[in-house]
């Protein structure tokens, strides 16, 4: 247990967490959405902090991230628990296990020192925070990111985008990448993951204004978000923030709750990234269909064929030093 940042203490022994976009008032002896934050005493605590319950070395690419230090390996890591409650979750045994087992928080305990220690010895070059939402270990993820920082590692958080301002500004500094969630409409938000949509919004904002690498990922599920107005619509809020933010439409497949709806076809991922190009946007990209060929990157300006993916490994690679190896022109994004 170690005592929770941005929360605020009220009367009666209740407290109010600032951590996430839902701001939970919480009660003395009970947990807020997320079941890793809990108020003892009038004091709140985090249950997860060092309690690493999944620890794996990834591509870069997994996360998605595709302008961010290609071809690189990332040390990545969660806890239980998630302050969303998604009915198509893919990894619903980890962020839905505290509510599910009576409030356990399993784990096995780690330190921040020996999460940078292992992530510098298997030459990762970033440390991702991820799996499930990292907000809600936030704690554990700050003290791992300013040591990162310290040694020269990145750090990526892949994310739901709940995270408050507050928490958003805080961790910023030490920030290098940020895959972020925009799943669907407000409707979407409230009726498939106990959510609102605005404040997903907001931290896109505030995250690229403060100088992370932003990149946008929506998983089109069948009958739920893959209308052509709600692919405009996020296509366009992407656009309103940042041309250059590369867009990632990605197959669903049924998982959890949600096993009524079948897997995206090809033909809908196909459609929603030529929206993306036809609302302005410069990197768009279909996810989980390999082979398909809307996994490669192409220079908005020439379009040569700067990197060709296959999956989570880049075939061929021909940039040079940020910039299309053909006209020159500057390639948006992280590169080595």
């Amino acid at each position: 247990m170690k005592e929770a940042m941005l929360y605020e203490k009220l009367d009666e022994k209740k407290v109010r967490c600032s951590l996430c976009a839902h701001r939970c008032i919480i009660n003395d002896g009970k947990r807020g959405i997320c079941s890793t934050r809990e108020n003892r005493d009038g004091t709140l605590y985090s249950l997860v902090y060092g309690k690493v319950i999944s620890m794996h070395i990834d591509p870069i690419e997994k996360k998605p991230l595709f302008h961010f230090l290609p071809g690189s390996t990332s040390f990545s890591l969660t806890t239980v628990g998630c302050n969303f409650h998604c009915a198509h979750c893919q990894n619903f045994e980890i962020s839905q296990y505290p509510k599910e087992h009576e409030g356990d928080i399993p784990g096995q305990f780690v330190t921040p020192e020996a999460i940078v220690e292992a992530a510098s010895r298997d030459g990762c070059e970033s440390i991702s925070y991820t799996y499930t939402e990292p907000t809600i270990f936030f704690e554990f993820a700050y003290d791992c990111a300013r040591l990162a920082h310290e040694k020269g590692i990145k750090n990526v958080f892949v994310s739901n985008g709940y995270t408050s301002p507050e928490a958003t500004r805080l961790i910023a500094p030490y920030l290098d990448g940020n895959n972020i969630d925009l799943k669907g409409n407000e409707d979407f938000y409230k009726n498939i993951c106990g959510a609102k949509l605005e404040p997903v919004k907001e931290t896109i904002r505030l995250m690229k204004k403060l100088g992370v690498w932003v990149e946008v990922t929506t998983l089109i599920i069948p009958d739920h978000n893959d209308s052509e107005k709600d692919l405009r619509d996020i296509a366009g809020f992407i656009k309103s923030v940042d041309p250059f933010i590369p867009w990632h439409v990605t197959q669903f497949y049924p998982t959890y709750k949600l096993i009524d709806k079948p897997r995206t076809s090809v033909k809908t991922l196909r459609r929603a990234r030529d929206i993306g190009f036809e609302t302005g946007l410069h990197y768009v990209y279909e996810g989980n269909v390999p082979g398909e060929g809307g996994e490669n990157t192409y220079c908005p300006h020439c379009k040569e064929l700067l990197i060709k993916r296959f999956g989570f490994s880049i075939i061929e690679k021909k940039m040079k030093d940020g910039r299309c190896s053909k006209c020159n022109t500057e390639i948006k994004g992280i590169w080595k």
